[in-house]
């Protein structure tokens, strides 16, 4: 009679409050990310000369040509040095705080940011811009680890995957809509660009005012608090559902299957030996997604688009189509990662990506021998921007969730964040040396790095489309250790708290 009520091979779509869990924490989680990633853009040179104008009335005298670059370089840089401390600190507090928690810690940071950002004209200090970036970073860092976090681990495993990868959706979505609002027609302009800095409020007050409202991560409350009427109340509410009976007996097989381990610090990840594959994975493929070079590629398509005749005027509408690409195929992803898989998304994306980056290559070095050559950079431009959007922007994010249990899942994430932050640091800083020394062949190592993507998916990565967190960790022991065919079992029904701190 169970297996009529609750087929397993049915997605469950009658969770309501899972879609406006995933809504909330993606508006006030990675949206804020590519919102603050892309709105700098716009006011570049309005900070600059307000930086100037704020030494020139403290000290009578302008400010040097050189050291306002460095103001500006460091408004700039301080976003992803705050987005590393918030990684660091994501892990810590997803345990001690728990998934939503955390994700209410960033909107904290999101709103002080805003409130320096809109009174720092009024009040005359740039150094205001300087601390927001700084607190705007943070909450980046906490969203962009703890967020995929909480929906995977909310999520039924037959929609795990696309609820995981709404973090990328909500990233493009992010970059999109601050493309937009950059605009000189709305906030763009001379007059208004600390209302540009400051609008990133909105989206934490929604996610603030709504997130308290909504269930907290069930194999939070269950593995980690040891809270099972808890537990069975936030499946309920998530799967539209009081018969949850089968989900909750996988869940307490998998808090038995944990043991009695505490909480699992990041170093103490790269010395297990039965998590080598998972971390290997995690590194070659996280540093992969921020070294393949599409964020170059929105730094140089400002450049191509000049080159093919578009008008400066009409290049800002052109950056916001590339943003587009992006969110599209994002999307497209969300919607087929558990037909096709993480792997052949992965391996797919990487490859169109080699190609087009290929072809834009050859157009970059003829676009002075054949007139229709920038017309063709223009073209891979989008098709690179599209082939990362269905590949390593979604399915990279959900391999922290997927590849770890309960016990190293938040140090799986502060291995990730300072990943990808630290990577996102150090492409920016020395992308305009790249570009000196290179050229037309800029992207030649991009490529390399995008081959060596698409292989080791191919050899090393195993699909987790459709599989239990259990029979997951079963199938990685058994790739760990080859002679022994034995993973995590339930070892019985006794209580344990995993990672209590």
């Amino acid at each position: 009679m169970e297996d009529v009520q609750q087929p397993p091979s049915r997605p469950r779509t009658q969770g309501k409050v899972l879609l406006l869990t995933v809504l909330s924490a993606g508006i006030g989680g990675t949206f804020q990310f590519g919102y603050n990633l892309s709105i700098i853009n716009a006011p570049t040179l309005y900070i600059q000369e307000f930086t100037n104008e704020t030494w020139l009335a403290r000290t009578g005298e302008p400010l040097a040509g050189h050291l306002i670059l460095l103001v500006w370089s460091l408004i700039v840089s301080l976003y992803p040095l705050g987005g590393l401390v918030g990684a660091l600190l994501a892990g810590h507090l997803a345990i001690a705080l728990g998934r939503k928690k955390s994700l209410l810690v960033n909107d904290a940071c999101v709103v002080a940011a805003a409130v320096l950002f809109g009174f720092s004209r009024r009040v005359g200090s740039f150094e205001m811009i300087l601390l927001g970036r700084l607190l705007v970073g943070v909450g980046a860092g906490l969203s962009m680890n703890v967020q995929p976090m909480y929906l995977g681990e909310s999520a039924p495993k037959e929609l795990r995957g696309a609820t995981a990868m709404s973090s990328a959706i909500f990233t493009a979505l992010g970059i999109v809509m601050g493309q937009v609002v950059g605009l000189r027609q709305l906030l763009g302009g001379q007059q208004a660009w600390p209302l540009l800095l400051a609008s990133c409020v909105v989206p934490g007050l929604l996610q603030l005012i709504s997130l308290p409202l909504l269930p907290e991560s069930p194999r939070y409350l269950l593995i980690d608090r040891g809270d099972t009427k808890a537990c069975l109340a936030a499946l309920q509410r998530l799967r539209g559902t009081r018969d949850v009976a089968r989900e909750l007996a996988e869940l307490q097989r998998e808090r038995a299957a944990c043991g009695n381990d505490g909480p699992r610090r990041a170093w103490q990840l790269f010395s297990d030996r039965a998590l080598r594959r998972q971390v290997m994975s995690l590194v070659v493929l996280g540093s992969a997604m921020e070294l393949c070079g599409n964020d170059s590629v929105y730094a140089y398509a400002s450049s191509v688009f000049r080159a093919a005749g578009m008008p400066d005027d009409k290049i800002a509408y052109a950056l916001v189509g590339t943003g587009a690409c992006e969110l599209l195929a994002s999307v497209l992803s969300c919607v087929v990662v558990e037909r096709v898989g993480r792997r052949l998304l992965l391996i797919g994306g990487y490859s169109l990506m080699t190609c087009s980056g290929s072809v834009f290559t050859v157009a970059l070095c003829l676009q002075d021998t054949y007139p229709w050559m920038p017309y063709l950079a223009v073209s891979c431009v989008f098709s690179f921007i599209l082939s990362f959007g269905i590949g390593p922007a979604g399915v990279t994010g959900i391999l922290a969730t997927e590849l770890f249990d309960q016990t190293t899942r938040p140090a799986a994430y502060v291995i990730c964040g300072v990943l990808m932050w630290a990577m996102l640091f150090l492409v920016g800083l020395g992308f305009p040396f790249l570009m000196e020394a290179l050229s037309n062949f800029l992207y030649v190592p991009f490529l390399c790095i995008c081959v060596c993507g698409a292989v080791y998916t191919g050899f090393f990565l195993p699909e987790t489309k459709g599989k239990t967190f259990l029979e997951i960790s079963q199938e990685l022991h058994r790739l760990n250790f080859p002679g022994q065919a034995q993973g995590p079992t339930w070892i019985g029904p006794h209580i344990v708290q995993s990672t209590e701190l």
